[in-house]
């Protein structure tokens, strides 16, 4: 049997795991164990006091519209007859856990206040945002907004390089042109939806985002995502104010023009806690509002090691740079920090451009990736922020701090990934009877390798799990009063 790494294996014969506890971790619809240190810190999110909305509540809040008109006002409101009206609704893809379909859904009874008006519902288009997402499968439109709504209802893809399908709308206070998708742009009535949520350049998603990013093109998407926006201090996670990306998308979406906003929010475990409908402005402040509060975890001093999951969005290596980014705050400078991916995608790296640009950013390491970036002949590429993002974890931890445990990424891909993974901590010729058995393995070693790692120099170093994965936001403060922080 081949062995890994001669150093790694000598390191790991010196784990001693005897007194460690066990600790189950989410791993897609699966829950894995591993052992742990004893003193491994659980930091998880605090739970929301409010019961889950009934269908009932749904539609109550889609009718007590937030500093907005009722949807049925605003729809008559409009110069043409009703049953002349045009709608479109943004609705989020895959990668985001809106809960749409169903009784419980938020979508349903959307549509139906909309018909109920007298629009007919050959007049309504279903506009997946994608921003540069790749287009939805019919199986994930199913999924995500339900069979009935798909057989029913016209759904179409926005696609950011396709210039036939968007139209040109103005030039924002930064210079950046905004081209914007056709069908968006000439609807008589605009809806946005979307999950409300912590983002990582943006301060929060939700809002605005369901227009910019959501709905332009690429070379509009140039300030929005490169290096003079992303290297600002306050792109950040839960920071609006002053945050240029925030303002940016913003300026888009009220220039553009939107009519109603439908903004839900999530528990850890993915469930509704809220529906916030009405205006785009402050529909979407009082889902934030309501949201922050959960997913701030305050910790006293930062841990050598930190251990966090890419939860459901983190369906490749491109979108599992949120979980990398949002436990950054939580592990100290020199650390750890170790990620399970459940790269579940087609693609489990991302697009074709990601891996060329990753591939590059491993080479040129993070401050020499955005130094070609800002270079006047670099010719803007549409997946260049997210290597650039990734360099947030990786210059706090260097690329040999971070262990990236995914069992449906092959070896040959680490070729182009920066790090270590979990095949350089497990045995290469070892065969495993499902991906759980195969992740678990990779992920108890990376563990056990990282306790006993030479930065810490001999000493036991303090580790921490982050339960909730990218959704949480590990924030050092002094007081831990809002948190469980358990050993």
């Amino acid at each position: 049997m081949a062995s890994m790494n001669s150093e790694i294996l000598n390191i790991l014969k010196k784990a001693d795991t005897r007194t460690w506890k066990t600790l189950s971790l989410p791993f897609g619809e699966e829950t894995l164990t591993i052992q742990v240190p004893s003193d491994c810190a659980s930091l998880r999110m605090r739970a929301w006091d409010t019961p889950i909305p009934s269908a009932k509540e749904i539609r109550r809040a889609l009718h007590h519209p937030i500093g907005s008109p009722s949807l049925d006002a605003i729809i008559r409101s409009k110069p043409q007859p009703v049953d002349q009206t045009t709608v479109c609704i943004t609705v989020s893809d895959i990668t985001r856990p809106v809960p749409y379909r169903g009784e419980g859904g938020i979508l349903p009874p959307l549509l139906k206040m909309v018909e109920d008006t007298g629009v007919l519902r050959s007049n309504i288009v279903i506009l997946v945002g994608n921003g540069m997402h790749r287009a939805s499968t019919h199986r994930e439109k199913i999924r995500m907004y339900g069979e009935a709504v798909v057989d029913r209802y016209h759904i179409e893809d926005h696609d950011c390089e396709d210039l036939s399908r968007l139209v040109r709308t103005l030039k924002t206070a930064s210079g950046t042109e905004v081209f914007l998708n056709a069908s968006f742009y000439h609807a008589d009535v605009k809806i946005v939806t979307g999950l409300v949520e912590s983002h990582f350049m943006a301060g929060a998603s939700g809002g605005r985002k369901g227009v910019c990013p959501a709905l332009v093109n690429t070379r509009t998407l140039e300030q929005f995502h490169g290096p003079e926006f992303l290297e600002h201090p306050k792109a950040t996670n839960l920071v609006l104010e002053g945050n240029p990306c925030h303002e940016e998308s913003l300026e888009v979406a009220q220039s553009v023009g939107v009519d109603f906003l439908v903004n839900a929010t999530l528990d850890s475990r993915l469930r509704l806690t809220g529906v916030f409908a009405g205006d785009l402005v402050a529909a979407h402040e009082a889902a934030v509002q309501a949201m922050m509060p959960h997913v701030q975890i305050p910790v006293p001093e930062p841990f050598d090691i930190v251990l966090t999951h890419g939860g459901y969005v983190g369906r490749n290596h491109y979108q599992c740079v949120k979980a990398a980014v949002g436990a950054m705050a939580a592990v100290r400078e020199g650390g750890m920090i170790l990620l399970l991916a459940d790269n579940g995608d087609a693609e489990p790296i991302g697009s074709q451009e990601y891996k060329t640009l990753l591939h590059l950013f491993k080479m040129l390491g993070p401050d020499g990736y955005v130094s070609m970036l800002r270079h006047p002949d670099w010719v803007f590429t549409k997946d260049q922020w997210e290597p650039e993002m990734w360099g947030r974890p990786f210059r706090k931890v260097g690329f040999d701090g971070m262990i990236y445990c995914s069992p449906q990424m092959p070896e040959e891909a680490y070729k182009i990934i920066p790090g270590l993974s979990g095949y350089d901590v497990t045995e290469k010729d070892m065969r495993f009877d499902s991906p759980e058995e195969k992740v678990t393995a990779m992920l108890q070693n990376a563990v056990c390798y990282a306790m006993v790692h030479p930065r810490f120099a001999g000493r036991q170093p303090s580790i921490a799990f982050v339960e909730d994965g990218p959704y949480a936001i590990p924030v050092l403060s002094e007081s831990t009063s809002s948190v469980a922080i358990e050993e």
